[in-house]
């Protein structure tokens, strides 16, 4: 995450903070107003007639733990939670007198012109309210403060798993097997040296068609079943025209499922696969089939292909290489347990690669 971003995520949840600090203190003094109100009417103070100078009172005190709430803020990421708790004890003492103070200015108006003489026993008490309150706020604020810190912490932990997961779907997705490009610019140089030229260019269009839409896709997005396909197609156009006399390709996949989403690209190294191994290590005709079906809420992808007979003892488990260990780990990277690939031959000449996604659609 560079740094104009941290900047602007952290002013953005300094702002949050502080629109919070203010709703949270009109809430907390509209119900001190409140519980003053009821307390008072049990000892016969009139609600309504003291209501003007607990609006003064309880307003000036907002202002105060406002202010209060600010600073606290400020001092947020420097402070322990102890060295917050003790603050908030220091702000509570030093706010109380001015909560007295107004109190009695107050009380003194109300009886003007009569001259109010100075109890030291009620603006004890009132002392010890102002003080309870205003410090109970400042801890009020504080539990919230932390709150806010751990749900900005996670969402910062978040992002930088979201960030390290793209980055490793990326790296996963754009490790293609550089024998592809390297055998269709063959191809088309072959191609070009036996006159072919009609051949070469539509080769090179749909070399670039491919490349450029592969570069596009989002490793984050997912596809269309469809898509994914019709992408799938555009690859084997190119390979048609290296091996067009033996190579078929069959496509298997009822039209309900093609609005389910799979990643994008998952299929490319399974065809791929099929194309290295079989078609080009086969003399005769070799058979591709792409099938698919649903078993309750998972999705099935087949890809299977015609082998050599003859490396069958050789090698029992051909191509698994770069490409299908990339596929195994986009899926366990994207879907943890939800997901599964498997690959092998399923017979002397025949060799299959199964994804099992989860069912989901656009």
């Amino acid at each position: 995450m560079n740094t104009a971003n941290t900047f602007s995520e952290d002013t953005t949840g300094t702002c949050g903070i502080m629109q919070a600090a203010l709703r949270l203190n009109v809430l907390y003094w509209l119900c001190m107003f409140v519980a003053d109100s009821i307390l008072g009417y049990f000892i016969n103070i009139d609600p309504v007639e003291s209501a003007p100078l607990k609006v003064v009172l309880f307003g000036i005190s907002g202002g105060m733990t406002y202010l209060m709430a600010r600073l606290l803020i400020r001092l947020r990421h420097r402070l322990s939670f102890l060295q917050k708790a003790l603050l908030c004890f220091l702000m509570a003492a030093i706010t109380a007198p001015i909560y007295t103070a107004i109190d009695f200015i107050n009380y003194t108006i109300c009886q003007y012109p009569k001259v109010v003489d100075f109890d030291p026993t009620y603006s004890g008490y009132t002392l010890i309210e102002g003080a309870s309150m205003l410090f109970g706020w400042s801890c009020l604020f504080v539990a919230v403060l932390d709150n806010f810190e751990l749900v900005e912490r996670q969402r910062l932990l978040e992002i930088a798993r979201k960030e390290a997961l793209t980055a490793q779907l990326q790296a996963l997705r754009y490790q293609i097997n550089p024998h592809f490009l390297f055998n269709t610019l063959n191809s088309i140089a072959g191609l070009i040296e036996e006159g072919a030229a009609t051949r070469a260019e539509r080769m090179v269009l749909s070399l670039s068609t491919f490349m450029r839409t592969t570069l596009a896709l989002d490793p984050m997005h997912d596809v269309s079943l469809a898509d994914e396909i019709a992408l799938q197609e555009e690859y084997l156009e190119i390979e048609r025209e290296r091996f067009a006399d033996r190579m078929s390709f069959k496509i298997s996949v009822p039209d309900d499922l093609k609005s389910a989403l799979v990643p994008s690209l998952i299929l490319q190294p399974l065809i791929e696969n099929s194309i290295k191994h079989g078609v080009g290590a086969t003399v005769g005709p070799v058979e591709v089939t792409l099938r698919a079906y649903r078993e309750d809420n998972r999705l099935h992808v087949i890809v299977e292909n015609d082998m050599p007979r003859d490396d069958a003892s050789a090698n029992s488990r051909p191509g698994i290489g770069v490409g299908l260990r990339n596929v195994d780990e986009r899926l366990r990277v994207r879907f943890q347990d939800a997901a599964g690939f498997l690959a092998g031959r399923i017979s002397p000449s025949r060799y299959r690669a199964a994804l099992i996604l989860p069912w989901r659609t656009a």
